[in-house]
């Protein structure tokens, strides 16, 4: 059984593609007998979030508490998958990188994975930043969380998301995933052939400079400014 689990706030506009692009690609699952369900957590929309997702057939969840982190838990918790797919809310897998999630999660040798991400639109700065991370990513093995893969059990024992951390949660389940992978003799893979597709939309709603000020803040204060709704801003002012 395979859980695609999908945290959205305020996502009516996207969502909807995004779970298109989800059901087509189940096939991939499918063909190899395996069944899967889609999860989608509405973290305390104020928008059409709730509806789009029940009229694309998802089982919706609700979390009160505005931070992806919860909102990724609690669909986690109502999952009855040996596997868990996590995919924001504003991104397009292909069916093609559900293959390869197949395949990998059939060699039985990784614990868990991501993937490399593109954006929609081309936006020179944009694409140099995601190319540098798309390299980070595959040489020290850090996940995107717009799209991660993951053993159900790991995922339970090593706790899950952060529910302090408001951004940069990923990171930090890349590293104790790592060290469960580490502990059973299993490996970490990020997939590059099918690239995630996500949406450029921060790029149209925040300036170059709030980004450059979020990530020296980050820098500097490092957990104080992670652990702060108001710091990440980009993530939970509601803009869409």
């Amino acid at each position: 059984m395979i859980s695609i689990i999908v945290p959205a706030f305020n996502e009516e506009r996207l969502l909807g593609d995004s779970l298109a692009a989800i059901r087509a690609g189940l096939g991939s699952f499918s063909a190899r007998g395996w069944k899967t369900e889609l999860i989608v957590c509405d973290n305390n929309s104020t928008d059409g979030t709730a509806e789009v997702a029940q009229g694309a057939g998802a089982r919706v969840v609700f979390e009160p508490i505005n931070q992806i982190g919860r909102a990724r838990n609690r669909g986690a918790a109502t999952a009855s998958g040996d596997w868990f797919i996590f995919v924001d809310a504003d991104s397009r897998p292909s069916s093609g990188l559900f293959g390869a999630v197949a395949e990998a999660i059939s060699r039985g040798c990784c614990l868990a994975g991501g993937s490399t991400v593109r954006l929609d639109e081309d936006h020179p700065k944009a694409n140099w930043i995601v190319s540098l991370w798309n390299v980070l990513s595959r040489t020290f093995k850090l996940l995107a969380g717009s799209f991660i893969f993951c053993d159900a059990a790991a995922f339970r024992e090593v706790g899950g998301f952060s529910e302090e951390l408001f951004a940069g949660e990923e990171l930090e389940l890349s590293q104790k995933l790592k060290q469960a992978a580490k502990r059973r003799g299993k490996s970490i893979v990020i997939l590059h052939e099918n690239p995630l597709m996500t949406s450029a939309r921060k790029v149209h709603l925040y300036r170059t400079r709030d980004h450059v000020w979020f990530f020296i803040k980050a820098i500097c204060g490092r957990r104080k400014t992670l652990t702060s709704r108001e710091a990440c801003f980009a993530w939970y002012d509601g803009r869409r």
